[in-house]
């Protein structure tokens, strides 16, 4: 590939709605049989490098050449607006748009509330949580049942909510709101979401700050009174960050690993047949959904070679990672699920410093789900093709609206 094919505009306008369910848009494969990074229009406007390479993804998402800073100039948006950009500016950062130091030190302060051991004491109360919601479902004459409204999203709402000291009565109000933000709505409705989830996250900081607990806020908040410097604007950022990325993005796996599962039944006997295999299918449909899709995007700050292309300093990059998990010169058939392909090699919570938090949780929380729904519901089978199933195309997290289910 030359600089100059790789520099001339691949003739698509971005983002892309998915059209089949389970791969990637057709557009994606054939912007990589252009190469691995191509330049592509954005819907908000101006242009930006697509990478849609696994190994040249990774590269990006691992060099500090690249900036995660949303409010500087030049980022690539999908959405760019000016009451976008003095929202973006007015308040302080999410951790996942701090570089360098300044990153490294806010993940550093919260990152023990994320390992395998503390999560592991969080084990029996997911176990109940998720054996809770299977006993209400179970108990209901109804049929069919919606699983995304019996088991997808309540399970990851509580559990956010016991993590962060969220009273559980106020999840209907997060959840709807983060559903709002991450959904191609309107301008508009998103700005509202916004605004509201963020005024709510804002008063739970400060109710915690007079009123501790036993959460993950609390002991922010005492360890950063031991250090000498409280910083509020700081908590409700990382809050709002966990709260709403913390839910929406397992909620959605949840009901798009069961559907693929109920798809693939020589799949789902596997790990049936031994649980011991659930992890290694995980990974597997976390690879093959990547339902955060797009959202990896950064902004060189000097002037970079990637695969011989070279991207300019002030210029916006936008790793695909459903494209990177779908490359077919690291992963053989990548439109065949295989559970037993193995690895860990997908890029589907990210890659490099920013990668997600939160990932040995919500493969928990997959884990628990998947070995106890399908050992107690044995006869658990789809209401409806799961080509008709109401899929969230228009969304920047992929999933499904509804999930009916039946017995």
């Amino acid at each position: 590939m030359t600089n100059s094919a790789a520099g001339e505009l691949a003739g698509l306008t971005l983002p892309i709605e998915r059209g089949c369910p389970f791969a990637p848009p057709t557009a994606y494969e054939r912007l990589r049989e252009q190469g691995p990074i191509n330049k592509v229009r954005l819907a908000s406007g101006g242009e930006a490098w697509w990478v849609s390479g696994h190994e040249e993804g990774r590269a990006v998402l691992a060099d500090p050449r690249f900036s995660c800073d949303k409010r500087k100039d030049g980022f690539p948006l999908f959405t760019l607006d000016a009451a976008t950009l003095r929202r973006l500016r007015s308040r302080p950062p999410l951790m996942l748009s701090l570089d360098g130091a300044e990153h490294a030190a806010a993940r550093r302060a919260v990152i023990g509330e994320f390992t395998l051991r503390r999560l592991a004491a969080l084990r029996p109360r997911i176990q109940g949580i998720v054996d809770h919601f299977i006993d209400d479902m179970l108990d209901t004459d109804r049929r069919p049942v919606d699983l995304v409204q019996a088991l997808s999203l309540p399970v990851p709402s509580l559990v956010i909510c016991e993590l962060l000291g969220v009273p559980y009565t106020d999840h209907d109000f997060f959840q709807s709101r983060s559903t709002m933000m991450v959904g191609r709505t309107s301008l508009e409705e998103r700005g509202r979401a916004f605004a509201e989830l963020r005024a709510y996250v804002d008063d739970l900081v400060t109710r915690k700050e007079s009123e501790p607990g036993d959460d993950l806020l609390s002991r922010q908040i005492a360890r950063q009174r031991r250090d000498g410097a409280l910083d509020h604007g700081g908590l409700v950022s990382l809050a709002f960050l966990l709260l709403t990325a913390g839910h929406e993005t397992t909620a959605n796996m949840i009901s798009l690993g069961v559907v693929g599962l109920l798809s693939h039944p020589e799949q789902l006997a596997l790990i049936t047949a031994d649980p011991g295999r659930t992890p290694m299918a995980l990974e597997e449909l976390l690879r093959y959904f990547t339902i955060a899709d797009g959202v990896t995007s950064r902004l060189a700050t000097e002037d970079v070679q990637i695969s011989g292309v070279s991207i300019k300093a002030g210029e916006g990059v936008i790793v695909s990672t459903l494209s990177a998990d779908w490359d077919p010169a690291v992963f053989t058939d990548p439109a065949e699920l295989d559970i037993e392909r193995g690895g860990r090699h997908h890029i589907a919570f990210g890659f490099g410093p920013h990668q997600c938090l939160g990932q040995n949780l919500a493969r928990m929380e997959l884990q628990i789900v998947f070995d106890t729904l399908f050992r107690r519901v044995p006869a658990l089978r789809l209401a409806a093709p799961a080509e008709d199933l109401p899929y969230k195309a228009d969304a920047v997290v992929y999933g499904v609206h509804e999930l009916p289910v039946t017995w």
